[in-house]
């Protein structure tokens, strides 16, 4: 079954300080993921992939297509749906991992962890419990858990920002170069944890620039090229 099925989306930006020029960043998009693949994304900068994410998890709206989402609770267009249905999926199934964490200044790292927990679910002890389980797992020394993220470094927040997309268990994860930064060693800890996701039935995708991660993790490849989807897939055997 596809959790995603995209058809025919674009995406045009009007830049109104230059006398609204239009830029093209998605062109005629036709995709599909299925419940449990890993698709990686991949593509030259500025290619279109984190506007096609964006456009997923409806930071961007599309100009032009429609994107069906297999909700829980039903079929939805992310394109058409309005804001509180799109809030509600975000609180409940739907994660997106940027490259770059953004957090309130002062909050310790094991609280930024566990907040999507908390979302759902009441019991902060067991929450925050559960986050210093990740961020033990992702090499993260015990005496930073209660310190504030925006003083750490930049592998140091990598492993705040995994922590916290993976941590509830999406339905749907989309992540933007989750290994960036990160040791080897790292590395194959983040992609076991993400591959156990797809145990449970989480669908990913993961733009990435690392062939290490891409040949270890994906199950399938989508190129961007000029805001187009290529013709070629690759099949990870």
């Amino acid at each position: 079954m596809n959790i995603i099925e995209v058809h025919q989306l674009s995406k045009t930006f009007d830049l109104h300080i230059l006398h609204d020029k239009q830029i093209t960043a998605l062109q005629h998009i036709d995709m599909t993921i299925r419940e449990g693949e890993i698709i990686g994304l991949t593509g030259r900068s500025g290619s279109g992939k984190s506007s096609l994410m964006k456009c997923l998890y409806r930071t961007y709206l599309a100009t032009t297509g429609e994107i069906r989402y297999a909700s829980a609770s039903g079929v939805i267009d992310l394109v058409k749906a309005d804001d509180h249905a799109i809030i509600a999926l975000r609180r409940q199934e739907m994660r997106y991992c940027s490259q770059f964490l953004s957090v309130i200044p002062r909050v310790p790292a094991v609280d930024v962890v566990a907040e999507p927990l908390l979302r759902t679910e009441k019991n902060k002890e067991e929450a925050r419990a559960r986050a210093r389980t990740l961020l033990e797992m992702l090499g993260l020394p015990s005496g930073l858990w209660d310190a504030y993220p925006v003083t750490f470094s930049g592998g140091e927040q990598q492993r705040v920002n995994v922590a916290r997309a993976i941590i509830a268990k999406p339905r749907l994860l989309l992540i933007d170069e989750p290994t960036a930064s990160l040791d080897v060693r790292t590395k194959d800890v983040v992609i076991g944890l993400i591959r156990d996701l797809k145990q449970h039935g989480t669908s990913v995708l993961c733009i990435s620039h690392d062939e290490y991660t891409l040949s270890t993790l994906a199950d399938r490849r989508l190129h961007l090229q000029a805001g187009r989807i290529t013709p070629t897939v690759t099949e990870i055997i």
